[in-house]
Parts: C-alpha cells; structure tokens; sequence
C-alpha cells in the first residue's frame, strides 16, 4: 500500500498536454542544390536567398528584452548534409574570450554559438551542435529535455573566422551522423549565443532565465520545405590498431608490451535507430579520472568516459538518481577486458525508444566469464514525459564448470526489473520522476527492491524540489551503483530569488534543504540541515554562503580520516556544525579563480577545517593552465590526533589548433600517497579519425619511487560506406 501510494503521489502531479512554448518562432528550412563550402566566409551566392534568423532575445542578465548583441544565423540542406552560417557580430571590438581551442568547452567561459535541435520533435532528445569564437568545436547528444552530453562524437565539419565586425561559424552537419524520425516536416530548433565580454547570454526563441538556452521545452520550428531525405545506406566501421608498454614496479613485474586491433561498427538502421557493434574494444585514450578527496562512508560516483556507451545514454544510465542506479556501464569491463558487444538504440517512431546492450567480458583465474545485458523501453506520454520498462542481467558463462571456491566467490546471476516514470511538463515548470526496481539472485534473497522518487517545481522567484529514496535490505545491484543498502533517503529544500533593479548582483535569496536517512522502521541514522545565501553578479561572478547542521548514528564502523587508522565503533552517534563560504569569479577574465571554505565541527567533537581553490589562466586561444588544490586539517581526539592531508592537481592544456591537442596534468593526492602523471596528444586527421599518444606514471610521494608506468599509442579511423 505505501508503495503505491508513493507512485501515485508522483504521478498525480497534474501533466500538461500543452503544444511547444515558442511555435510562433518558425525558421523555413529550404532545399539547394549544389555543396556549400565550407571555409567560415558567407560569400556562397546560396546564402544570400535565405531567410535570417536574428533579433534574438536576452536571456540574461535579464529576459525582459532583445539582445543587444546582434546574431544572424541561416540554414538550409541538401542532400547530404544540413548547412548552418552564424554572423555573431562584436558588440565592442574585435576581441574575444574563449578558453582554448580544445573540443566541448565550457560553455561559460567562451564567447560561443551553439544550436540546439529536436529532429524528433519530442520536446525530450536531440543534438547540439556550435563553436566558440576561435573555432573550438561542441558536440553533444542531448536528453531529459535540456541536458547535453559532450562525450559524444560524430562525423561533421566546421570553420570559423574573425573579422574586424563579427566573427563567422559556418558548418556542414551530415544526415548520416545524427539521428532523426523519417518523414516529419517540422523539429524543434534554437540557437544560443554568449558574449562574455557584455555578460549577455541569448537565443533566437525567448526562453526563461530560469531555465537554459538548450531546454527543448522552449525551441522554435524548423520548417522543411519537404521531409528530410533518407540518408540510405549508413554503415560506419571504426578499426583501431594499439602498441604499447606497461609495467609495475611494485610487483617487480617484467615489462609487457602490447599490440592490439579491434573496433566498432555503427549500422543505421532506418534514419533513428542505431546499432553500435564492437570486438576487443580499448578506452587507454580515455582520460582519467580527477582524484578527490574521499571522506565518505560510502562508494564515490565517477562518471561513464567511454565512448561506446554513450550514444542514447540516457536510456540505460538516467534510471534512478545520482545516489541509486539499477545500471552503472562502469561496472562493465572494470579492469577484466571485453570480448565483444552490441548496442541497439535509438527511436522506433513517434512515442517509443528501445534501448539494448549486450556485452561479454574475458574469464580469468579469479572469476568467469560474464555477459552483461540491458533493455529499456521507454514510451512517451502527454507533453514531454516517458515511462520506461527496464530489466538488467549478469550473468556468469559455464557456472557450472568453475571450482566450488569460485562458485563461492562469484555470484551465478543478478538481475534488475523495474520502470520509471519521468514527469517533465510542456512549459519545464514541473519536473519529476518514481523509479522502481526489483533485484532477483540465485539465492532467491526476499525484500530486494528498491525506490526513487523526485518532484521540483521552479518559478522566476521559486523553486522547491522533494527527493526520496529507500533501498531494501537485500537489494543488489551488480550492474549498478548502490552505495548503500536497508535505508530511506528524504531530501526536500526550497530556494527563493530577489531582482534587484540597477545593482551590481544580478539576483540574490536564500535556499534552505534537508536530507535525511531513517532505518526501514523509521529510526533517524543520518541528518544534515544546511541554510545558504546565494549571489549572481551582472559579472557573471557566483558567491554563496551557508550554515549546515549534522547528526551521525554509525550502523558500521569508520575511519574519519579515512587512511586506515584505527575506526569509530558501529552505533556512535556524532554531532557537529560547520560553516562555509564558495566564490567563483568572472568568467571572461584571462586570470580566473574560485574557493570554497569550510570550517566547524566534525565527528568524536572533532573539528575540520577545509580549503579548496582552482586557479586558472589562459594565453587565448592556444593555452589553458589550471591548477587545483584541496587542503584538509582534522582534529580528533587519541588515537587520531591531527591529520593533514593536500591533494594538488597542475594541468596544462595547449591547442595547438583546433584538431591537435596536448594535455599534461599531475595528481598529488596525500590521502593515498600518489603521485599520477597523465600526458596526451590528440590529433585528429579527419573528423572523428584520431592519433593518440598517451604517457601515465604513478608514484610513491616518498620516496620518489616508481609504482606502475604506462605508454600506449593508438590510431583510430571513422570510415563511411
């Protein structure tokens, strides 16, 4: 019964069968018939006979009127490819401000132009596309109606240019590298621009200041003079060939060299349905993880890197909440290699996703082989929400032929079924979701399940959000991320805005929130009351200041400083208050800095106190340098004393176009006693064709003794049939 009144609770919300926000703003898109060429100058005689979309309206600092900063933007199609021409004209010089040439910047700290598109005209999915003003390229797949994940790549190509008046981005964007439903004449589209300089952020279609520029809740039409043509036969195959070295020094372990081939494959099939094929896959080019400083009880979240999974992420890696996933693709191929997998996504027409996956990972002397598999339907409902139907399989291969050891070791199979139903209202006022999951094991464990529920509510001035959670007693998620077991979870918090007219601060007001953990029979084990005081500057500067209240009843024993040190005793309770203070300076500065302070209380009448800074400074376009710093200082009573420990992170990050990058950091983390070092370079050849050389060393601090050592050199090639 508490179930459902739960998922009752959450649905009940009143949904909105309301048509798009901006349906007035209406761009023809039209045919041409010869290639334009691509070289960041609008002198093509095609341009000339369209239609502009400008006048674009402010976003911020305030959305009451027209940007004061002029865009032009044209597009048009041929057979091929979607062309896009942006004019983003200087509203005081020449100059710019970007970061760097490096691909997906951050969106906040370059002059930029990005589009934003929903070929499927579900007001939920779609493509982001756009540059900054030295030419630096963004791409992302977008989701949950707003959201864009850059780790997405694809086959497209764009110029940009300066002049004395504007600076131009003109791009070719082929059918074949997005995604889109067959013989619909009208998509969602709108454009963004950010000028730093003049702190003013706008888009073409008026869209809220509490929401941003890429909410596909507000887009305008892209009208097409006839349905987009069928991209035909689209198959990409994707070799990578691999040399490389590695060893460890402390296993005194004998160098080992490498070489490898393998590769993916996409297959189209029909114009929003994409299958992913991949043999021996290898992710050494990926970037590793940011260390951070781990004082928790529980298992950190570190994000999918991998590109393979990503397309369509959001129907296998969105179920749940940040702090409960029925799937976590991390937990695939988690230092035991992959054979081969498959990946189905993408749309079936109108209303319905599928999401598949099927992966088999490489048996060793510790454990067997396992397949690891995933499906997701998901249909949509009223205006912008979705109810999707999960299930989750591992599943070990030849079980029965393993040791009665393994088999003691090594579970036989885990699985998830559940749904989810995500609330998004036509106007993004309301926004929610009620996940529920079922674990099943070979063991038939009893009371195996587990539950989200969210619910938000945002106005100009307004916004309150309700979280909540519970996670049996023998739920299990193998394929998931369940940092811990047998609780309910409520989060609810509440924030109001003040505008004040002519000022420096842009908005200013409180938040205040909770969050909470009981026992399955309601008895309190955690509680954290926090009240903060947020400020947005005209300069795009943030600062904040906050009070947070905390209550701990242990349910295991821990160690506070968490470097192996002697444990607090299962069922202590703890009780301290802390303040703190965070700052983020102006963007569009070449030297840019934040800082967050934190100081109170801490567990056993302890005290913490916490300073945490990141410096940056950029030489535009071609170099970025950043440096991190995370200090700590613990005070507790025997046997701990006062514990110190810095975790410092230099990087430099030098362009040297916008298709060769190198990228350098060090990790010193005195937590863990390591020292990593990371250096790659990155030139891409073609588009989505890359040569990667990557260099990684991890040391003791003292003595400077090597631990391991890795170097890899890897070709990837993107080949179009």
């Amino acid at each position: 019964m508490n179930r459902l009144f739960l998922m009752l609770l959450t649905l009940g919300v009143f949904p909105s069968f309301a048509q798009r926000q901006n349906s007035n703003y209406r761009y023809p898109m039209k045919r041409i018939d010869q290639a334009m060429i691509i070289d960041g100058h609008e002198g093509d005689a095609a341009w000339k006979s369209l239609d502009i979309a400008t006048d674009f309206y402010m976003v911020l600092p305030m959305d009451t009127s027209k940007a004061k900063v002029r865009t032009d933007v044209r597009m048009c199609y041929d057979a091929k490819n979607i062309y896009l021409l942006v004019e983003a004209y200087h509203a005081i010089d020449k100059n710019y401000q970007v970061e760097s040439l490096k691909r997906d910047f951050a969106f906040g700290k370059n002059d930029n132009f990005l589009l934003f598109m929903d070929p499927y005209d579900d007001g939920t999915n779609g493509f982001s596309f756009g540059s900054n003003a030295a030419g630096g390229q963004w791409d992302g797949t977008m989701y949950e109606g707003g959201k864009v994940d850059l780790s997405w790549e694809n086959r497209w190509f764009g110029v940009t240019k300066n002049y004395e008046d504007k600076w131009v981005f003109e791009a070719a964007i082929p059918f074949k590298s997005i995604r889109y439903k067959k013989g619909i004449t009208e998509w969602g589209i709108n454009f963004s621009r950010l000028d730093i300089r003049t702190t003013e952020k706008s888009s073409w279609a008026p869209v809220p200041r509490i929401f941003p520029t890429a909410s596909l809740a507000y887009t305008g039409i892209l009208v097409w003079d006839q349905p987009p043509p069928d991209p035909g036969l689209n198959v990409s195959f994707i070799p990578y060939a691999l040399t490389g070295y590695s060893r460890n020094f402390e296993k005194n372990t004998k160098a080992h060299f490498r070489k490898e081939i393998g590769g993916d494959a996409k297959i189209s099939l029909g114009s929003a349905l994409n299958l992913d094929l991949t043999v021996n896959p290898d992710f050494s080019q990926v970037e590793v993880d940011q260390q951070v400083t781990n004082l928790d009880r529980f298992e950190l979240f570190f994000p999918e890197r991998r590109q393979f999974f990503l397309e369509n992420g959001d129907l296998f890696a969105n179920l749940g909440n940040s702090t409960l996933r029925p799937f976590f693709s991390r937990r695939i191929g988690l230092g035991i290699p992959i054979d081969f997998g498959a990946r189905l996504s993408g749309k079936l027409d109108q209303n319905w996703r599928i999401g598949i996956l099927d992966m088999q990972t490489r048996k060793n002397e510790f454990q067997p082989g396992y397949n690891f598999g995933m499906f997701a339907l998901q249909r949509k409902v009223f205006s912008r929400s979705n109810i999707t139907v999960f299930a989750v399989n591992k599943q070990a291969v030849g079980y029965d032929k393993l040791s009665a050891e393994l088999q003691k070791t090594n579970s036989q199979y885990n699985r998830n079924l559940g749904f989810e139903y995500n609330l998004a209202s036509a106007n993004n006022r309301w926004t929610g979701k009620f996940m529920y999951a079922k674990s099943l094991d070979s063991k038939k464990s009893p009371d195996s399940w587990s539950h989200v529920g969210n619910l938000a509510y945002a106005t100009r001035t307004l916004s309150m959000t309700w979280q909540q959670e519970y996670v049996s007693k023998n739920y299990t998620a193998e394929v998931g991320y369940v940092p811990r077991r047998e609780y309910w979870r409520i989060s609810p918090m509440v924030s109001y805005l003040f505008y004040p007219a002519k000022s420096k601060v842009l908005t200013h007001g409180p938040s205040l929130g909770t969050f909470a953990y009981f026992t399955p029979g309601l008895k309190t084990t955690d509680r954290t009351v926090f009240l903060s005081y947020n400020f947005n500057f005209r300069s795009q500067a943030k600062a904040s200041v906050w009070v947070g209240d905390d209550w701990v009843r242990l349910l295991q024993p821990f160690d506070p400083t968490n470097t192996r040190k002697d444990t607090l005793a299962r069922g202590t309770e703890h009780k301290w208050r802390s303040t703190g203070a965070d700052f983020y300076s102006q963007p569009q500065k070449l030297f840019t800095y934040s800082f967050s302070y934190r100081v109170g209380g801490y567990y056993q009448n302890g005290n913490r106190t916490n300073f945490a800074t990141e410096l940056g400074y950029r030489f535009q376009p071609y170099v970025k340098l950043a440096l991190t710093a995370n200090y700590n200082n613990i005070s507790l009573p025997s046997p701990w004393y006062r514990t110190v420990f810095w975790l410092v992170g230099p990087r430099a990050d030098v362009t040297f176009t916008n298709n060769l990058y190198f990228t350098t950091f060090v990790q010193y983390n005195e937590q863990v006693n390591n020292i990593n070092i990371n250096t790659r370079l990155q030139w891409r050849f073609k588009p989505a064709s890359d040569l990667f050389i990557v260099y990684t060393d991890n040391y003791l601090p003292a003595p400077f003794n090597a631990k391991d050592r890795a170097v890899v050199i890897k070709m990837n090639y993107w080949w179009n049939m």
